[in-house]
């Protein structure tokens, strides 16, 4: 009789462990599905000096050298499951004039599409913002 009660609780945890296997996949892809990571950003660099505005498409992992700027984006990403998606960006950007070595990025973190306010660009010349991603 012992034996058949240590029986029915070990098939109990072995389909407890199971069960949360289980939801840690399902967790993991729901997440996983949720930023959709894109190969192109687009972005609008405002000139304050003579009030120019530049549009350019940066592939992702890629340098680009505008005038004295040098911009990389790492990561561009469209969420999914929004009507109005959120446009995101992890961009890096150095001003090439400025020797200092102390100073190594002028702009380095997460940038938003719909509040770019929220981590603002400062540079004395130039406003760059991010307008979209896409493959």
């Amino acid at each position: 009789m012992l034996q058949t009660k240590n029986t029915h609780l070990g098939k109990a945890k072995i389909f407890i462990l199971f069960f949360f296997i289980y939801l840690l996949q399902t967790s993991n892809s729901m997440s996983e599905n949720q930023l959709q990571t894109e190969n192109f950003a687009v972005l609008t660099i405002l000139d304050k000096v003579n009030s120019n505005s530049n549009i350019i498409e940066i592939e992702v992992g890629k340098e680009y050298k505008f005038k004295n700027l040098s911009i990389n984006i790492l990561k561009c990403n469209n969420s999914k499951f929004d009507d109005d998606p959120e446009v995101t960006a992890y961009m890096q950007v150095k001003d090439i004039v400025n020797k200092d070595e102390n100073i190594v990025f002028i702009f380095n973190g997460w940038t938003f599409a719909s509040s770019p306010s929220i981590r603002p660009f400062d540079h004395p010349v130039y406003d760059i913002w991010l307008k979209k991603c896409y493959s």
